[in-house]
């Protein structure tokens, strides 16, 4: 956390605390909804002095383009901030912002196309006024002069789509975002549910290279459309405290599984670390299982099976001799410790068949593709995932992407992608499972209510394979005897930042292999939570 105390001019009222500006980046930050939200708004506002919270909003965010202005090479006098006000308290967010910035020296113009309405706000626009802040009712021509773009449209109360002059200016602030000029949001992005990341209404949403938000971070800037609207998000608690009681959602971060990792004593052996089967590889299937497998190499398991369902397996794996190869039925399932099963596997009776024998194994399982796919079209085995979960220490990890959620629920995809919470949570109570919803923002939800937001990973996951090798990390990590909902955490989180790794690296986004994951999982791991004994 970077505390960043304004100076006298851009202070606002109460303790120091109100300026701190938190980085979400490997934090467990709670994620509160607009309901959660609401409720502490309430309880600090009548703790406090009137307008309090506005004030403070505004002079966070003013702190925040303060400190980006010492990074920056602009002449603001020929480049300064402009800023769009709505017509309720985000403008007057906006309107506060605009006049601390204006008092500590930068050049602000703003837009207010509609006159704010609120008391807060009002008290607001007077205050501007008072302080000599340009203030017009249309937006200029062009915005060629200008340095940042301030979004002060619309927060967490928006219930419809933006129209008007306000959608309208929402497609300007997106296009100067996608060209690489610099856009603040204020909270959130104008027209984007902070509950579930999607644009309200089904409407248009900006797109900003920036969001500061305010008192806590939202679950809709880190999932879904969210994390390409929102950008770089910083969180400005303004000294409102209590979060983390009002929501089971965190942001993924390595604190939340790092201690559930196994030791790496001196006095260990390759039993320590477990025996993981991964199973599939129907014919001409083959790759999807090995990919796992790999993976889960490279992911700590101490012995890694693959049991292939189809007849025509390869015996060996050449780049990795150490993979113990075999047909299915010559696994001995009770030597395992855990299961990764439905890479590749197809869905023809044997599949079916197997799937059935291998969720009586008495050990974590984790459920991917093809066996997701059995499951949403054969009740009985629906049943049995369930009654696994319904035994204390057997929930099955299940890693769908959104089309195998939709079918799981017996839904569509939309559907899915319009709440991914929502849809992860369904899918934990009616499997009794750990479930690992893919996707911008993966969600993991355990069927005991806890929920969290993965903020890793990036557009070079989007290729063939991936998921397969998400499903070998997970599977390697229950082998390590990690508890179903902390495997997950750790797999996205390190499968996700391997891409983001690579990626900084210039080996992606565009082009990277599923098989270039595995090796950069190993390098986080050891580098994270094994390092070098001095």
């Amino acid at each position: 956390m970077t505390d960043t105390t304004p100076p006298a001019s851009a202070r606002s009222p109460g303790s120091p605390r109100s300026a701190t500006l938190v980085d979400p980046y490997d934090r467990p930050l709670p994620l509160l909804s607009v309901d959660a939200l609401r409720t502490l708004e309430k309880e600090a506002a009548a703790a406090l002095p009137e307008h309090t919270l506005m004030a403070r909003a505004g002079a966070a965010a003013a702190r925040f383009l303060l400190d980006q202005n010492a990074h920056e090479s602009f002449d603001y006098a020929d480049h300064p901030v402009w800023l769009v006000a709505g017509p309720g308290n985000n403008g007057g967010d906006a309107l506060v912002m605009a006049t601390e910035l204006h008092r500590a020296g930068l050049a602000v113009d703003v837009c207010m196309p509609v006159e704010v309405k609120p008391d807060d706000a009002r008290r607001a626009l007077e205050a501007a006024r008072a302080a000599g802040v340009p203030i017009a009712t249309t937006p200029p021509a062009s915005f060629e002069r200008y340095g940042w773009l301030v979004d002060g449209m619309f927060g967490i109360g928006l219930s419809r789509p933006l129209e008007g002059i306000f959608a309208e200016l929402a497609r300007t602030l997106s296009e100067r975002a996608r060209s690489k000029g610099h856009v603040l949001a204020l909270d959130v992005p104008s027209g984007l549910d902070s509950d579930t990341g999607t644009a309200v209404g089904s409407g248009v949403a900006v797109r900003a290279t920036h969001t500061v938000t305010f008192i806590g971070a939202k679950p809709g800037l880190f999932t879904a459309s969210g994390r390409d609207l929102a950008g770089s998000v910083t969180v400005a608690p303004i000294g409102v405290e209590g979060a983390a009681a009002h929501t089971q959602v965190q942001l993924n971060a390595p604190s939340l599984f790092g201690a559930s990792l196994p030791p790496r004593d001196f006095a260990v052996h390759k039993g320590t670390f477990g025996s993981l089967a991964v199973i599939g590889g129907d014919t001409g299937m083959c790759g999807a299982p090995i990919l796992a497998a790999r993976a889960a190499l490279y992911a700590g398991a101490g012995k890694v099976h693959i049991g292939f369902i189809g007849g025509s397996a390869p015996a060996y794996d050449a780049p990795h001799p150490e993979l113990m190869l075999s047909g299915v039925d010559d696994l001995t399932l009770d030597a395992m410790d855990a299961l990764a099963i439905g890479c590749g596997m197809g869905q023809r009776d044997r599949a079916s068949a197997t799937l059935h024998d291998a969720l009586e194994f008495d050990g974590p399982i984790l459920l991917d593709a093809d066996a997701l796919n059995l499951i949403s079209n054969d009740d009985d085995l629906a049943a049995e995932v369930h009654a696994r979960g319904a035994q204390n220490g057997r929930a099955c990890v299940l890693t769908p992407h959104p089309l195998e959620a939709a079918r799981l629920l017996g839904t569509d995809a939309h559907t899915v992608q319009a709440d991914r919470l929502a849809a992860a949570r369904s899918l934990a109570a009616r499997y009794a499972s750990v479930v690992v919803l893919k996707g911008s923002g993966t969600v993991i939800a355990a069927p005991d209510g806890r929920v969290a937001i993965n903020p890793t990973g990036n557009a070079a996951l989007a290729t063939g394979g991936t998921g397969d090798v998400l499903g070998g990390i997970i599977g390697a990590l229950l082998a390590q005897r990690l508890p179903g909902y902390e495997a997950a955490l750790a797999g996205v989180y390190l499968h996700g930042r391997a891409a983001d790794t690579l990626t900084a690296q210039g080996n992606g986004p565009a082009g990277l292999n599923a098989g270039e994951l595995a090796p950069m999982v190993r390098t986080l791991l050891n580098r994270l939570f094994y390092p070098l004994r001095a």
